[in-house]
């Protein structure tokens, strides 16, 4: 039997424990880890986009008397080390199957310092190691490095050319992966009987994740005892991260520790292992001493992992009624210099067609790597650039056939009674009522008054316009995920998890299943993470992972815990099993006032000698679980904008979200992740860009001066609610609620804009949305008296 003890159980909005040590200044991020005899590092990094590197000359650099080391990759080499083991290869199932092309996915070669070439600015080359960072810095400035540079490419087309520069000769042309899914011919015949048929070209610029703390590690190394310590922020998890930098070393996973605290912002931009890693592990040993290395911000804008950074091509086929026929269409990924995640590309694939009720579609996906920093997951990976999409269309085929945007797609969704539903691209949605999820976000938006107030918003010189994007994704991730649980008989019930909290809320969400199931005082609860001498394994947090496996894993080992207990409380009440019923963290027998509590019940277990064998010791539980299950998160929001037609300026003046996240464990929580992923999205629409020059690949977009981010005042007061129709792959059916802000919110921008702008003709705006670009458009369609092109 389950109960909610003090209402801080599974639903109650909660407020996060760990809030008061973080607010208070308590909190402990990567550089407030201070170790004896600390060195400190600095990495020398490329400033060419493409070059060989013909000789490297350390000497002045090593004159200094406060510098300890200059490292390079002839080094690392002549160490024995090996290369980074990102294995971006395609994902096992539940995630979409693609066919390949010809041709097997390329894994480039990533050793963290190169030997032969750099492939984009702000790749490191050397590690300089001093007794502090202005020596360091110091010596970095001296060091005597030789290039060679060659032509770059930046862009993804530009790099499948066939004159392109070659980035790797185990990647001819520069293509890493060529996947495709669907019925191809089937899909042909249905656009060839097409009453309608709308395109769209168009590119999901690049982005970073920018998180509030720059990347930050120590490294350690004892000679005594052969073992390596590193203190860093991955959202992977520490367990991930031990084994790939064991497997580097050429040393044990036991002979590596990893430890992290707490952490400033991730989004994913965390979650792939960094060169920094290995070779602060490599510097520690070779100096032995501690090294500790903070990222600049600019530095981090040289070298955190991109995102995004997305060509596709879309076409939507109609027949005369508006019912959606087919859709087809080619992604194109740009990999960055080393192609590390294929992820976004797979992921994305396989939801172009979105919430739709679509019988048939074709898709193809390529990979290539260009001279920019790579690419891997980041908030919702893939998801949002092929919501943009796919909702873009819809936009398209409503202006085309003169029909009301919410009218198309209510016509459109897949019913509730269609579920599980196959999509023509190989996913089968597990369940979903999504007209119900459109239908409260167009009531919250108020959408039928809005003719009102675009009239009121004219008189004042504004044009209005209003934007609707529904959405889903796919939450999968690493499928294994270990817990542990022990009731202390103290009065403590200790919970160590394998996940890898970034501002999720784990501490409390996590502790309301536990208080929830085990009937213990929610403030009894110890969460225990991020160190491997205590956590043996894990996923981490990505892909929507973390509450859905915690459900299972807590679940499990709290059921373990209580008929264990049932066994220790039927001895010391000398009744049955069968006879005791769990109620609010007690034993009791049935119909009587004899009980004993949970934590008598650990004691007894602790310390009564008297007890069978098999019941002495700590009262705890292991699960240990891999499972390959997915769920699929769905909503729908609503964008509302007024355009300033004399300068371009867009202000957001309302925005209307809701999400289907299955069970919600914290509601508080769920609308602050909700608020977040707006923000992201909101971000990328409309101001977002890690800009390259396309000729020589330099990084244009590396401070905040010229990387412009969202800010509050970028957002009016926004309506968020959720829908709690459960999931049935998991025991509480929890589908997933950190990703889906982000997922819709590109498309509800852009829509929104896109329809101020309709009465002039504008039928497409491509992102970041800024206000020069809103501005060309007017004035194009002021120019040619003609709508404007789909693509700028």
């Amino acid at each position: 039997m389950r109960a909610t003890v003090n209402g801080t159980g599974i639903g109650q909005p909660v407020r996060r424990k760990e809030d008061l040590r973080l607010l208070t200044g308590r909190g402990r991020y990567g550089d407030d880890i201070v170790l004896p005899d600390m060195a400190h590092a600095v990495f020398v990094r490329s400033p060419h986009a493409h070059a060989r590197i013909v000789s490297i000359d350390k000497r002045a650099a090593l004159a200094s008397p406060a510098v300890l080391a200059a490292l390079t990759g002839a080094d690392y080499l002549a160490d024995g080390l090996g290369p980074i083991p990102h294995n971006p290869g395609l994902s096992a199932p539940p995630d979409v199957q693609a066919r390949t092309r010809g041709m097997a996915p390329i894994a480039t070669t990533h050793f963290p310092l190169p030997t032969d070439k750099v492939r984009h600015v702000g790749e490191p080359v050397a590690i300089i190691v001093a007794e502090n960072i202005a020596a360091a810095k110091d010596a970095a400035e001296l060091l005597d490095i030789d290039y060679a540079p060659l032509p770059a490419v930046a862009r993804a087309p530009d790099a499948l050319k066939p004159e392109a520069p070659l980035l790797w000769e185990d990647a001819p042309g520069n293509l890493c992966i060529d996947i495709e899914l669907g019925d191809e011919a089937a899909t042909a015949a249905a656009f060839a009987s097409a009453a309608h048929v709308v395109k769209l070209t168009t590119w999901a610029q690049r982005v970073t994740g920018v998180p509030m703390e720059p990347r930050t590690n120590v490294a350690a190394y004892d000679p005594a005892i052969g073992q390596y310590t590193l203190y860093t922020g991955s959202g992977r998890g520490v367990a991930k991260v031990r084994f790939d930098l064991a497997q580097i070393l050429g040393v044990s996973p036991d002979q590596v520790r990893v430890i992290c605290y707490d952490m400033g912002g991730n989004f994913g931009t965390r979650n792939l292992f960094y060169p920094e890693y290995a070779l602060l592990a490599w510097a520690a040993r070779r100096i032995s001493r501690p090294v500790k290395w903070t990222c600049e911000r600019t530095e981090s804008f040289l070298s955190d992992w991109q995102a995004r950074d997305l060509y596709a091509e879309a076409e939507l086929a109609l027949d005369e009624q508006g019912h959606f026929l087919a859709v087809r269409g080619s992604n194109l990924s740009n990999l960055g210099g080393h192609a590390i995640a294929f992820g976004p590309l797979q992921k994305g694939l396989g939801l172009m067609s979105s919430v739709y009720r679509i019988p048939v579609g074709y898709y193809r996906g390529r990979g290539a790597v260009t001279n920019t920093v790579s690419t891997t997951p980041y908030r919702s990976s893939g998801r949002p650039e092929a919501m943009f999409v796919v909702e873009r269309l819809v936009d398209l085929a409503a202006d085309k056939l003169g029909v009301d945007r919410a009218a198309l797609r209510r016509r459109n969704l897949i019913p509730p009674a269609a579920q599980p539903y196959a999509n023509p691209l190989g996913l089968t949605y597990d369940s979903g009522h999504y007209q119900e999820a459109m239908d409260k976000a167009l009531a919250l938006a108020d959408w039928d008054g809005f003719s009102a107030r675009r009239a009121q918003a004219r008189r004042h010189g504004k044009m209005r316009g209003i934007g609707i994007a529904n959405y889903i994704e796919i939450t999968s991730g690493a499928p294994r995920e270990r817990g542990e649980i022990t009731v202390l008989p103290e009065g403590k019930v200790e919970l160590v998890m394998g996940t890898m909290s970034s501002g999720q809320g784990h501490e409390t969400s996590f502790a309301q299943l536990v208080s929830e199931w085990l009937g213990v005082p929610f403030d009894s609860i110890v969460y225990v993470a991020h160190d491997t001498a205590r956590v043996a394994a894990g996923g981490g947090s990505h892909s929507g992972r973390s509450m859905k496996l915690a459900t299972s894993i807590i679940g499990q080992a709290t059921d373990q815990i209580i008929d264990k207990g049932r066994k220790i409380a039927s001895f010391l009440l000398e009744t049955g099993e069968i006879d005791l019923e769990f109620v609010q963290g007690r034993f009791r027998v049935a119909g009587t006032d004899r009980e004993v509590g949970l934590f008598e019940v650990a004691q007894a277990a602790a310390t009564r000698p008297d007890l069978p064998a098999e019941l002495r010791g700590l009262l705890g539980a292991i699960s240990d679980q891999t499972l390959p299950v997915a769920s699929f998160p769905y909503g729908t929001q609503v964008c509302e904008v007024e355009v300033d037609p004399e300068t371009g300026v867009v202000e957001i003046v309302g925005y209307a979200a809701v999400d289907d996240v299955g069970r919600a464990i914290n509601p508080m929580i769920l609308h602050g992740q909700t608020h977040g992923g707006i923000a992201q999205g909101v971000g990328q629409a409309l101001l977002e860009e890690s800009h390259y020059d396309r000729q020589t690949g330099q990084l244009l977009a590396a401070s905040f001066m010229d990387y412009a981010m969202p800010r509050a005042l970028t957002f009016p007061f926004m309506q968020t609610e959720l829908s709690e129709v459960p999931a049935p792959t998991n025991r509480l059916g929890v589908r997933s609620g950190g990703e889906g802000g982000t997922t819709p919110a590109l498309a509800a921008v852009i829509n929104a804009i896109v329809d101020a702008l309709s009465e002039l003709g504008v039928r497409h705006i491509e992102m970041p949305a800024t206000p020069e670009r809103i501005w060309r458009a007017i004035h194009q369609s002021a120019r040619v008296g003609r709508p404007a092109a789909q693509v700028q």
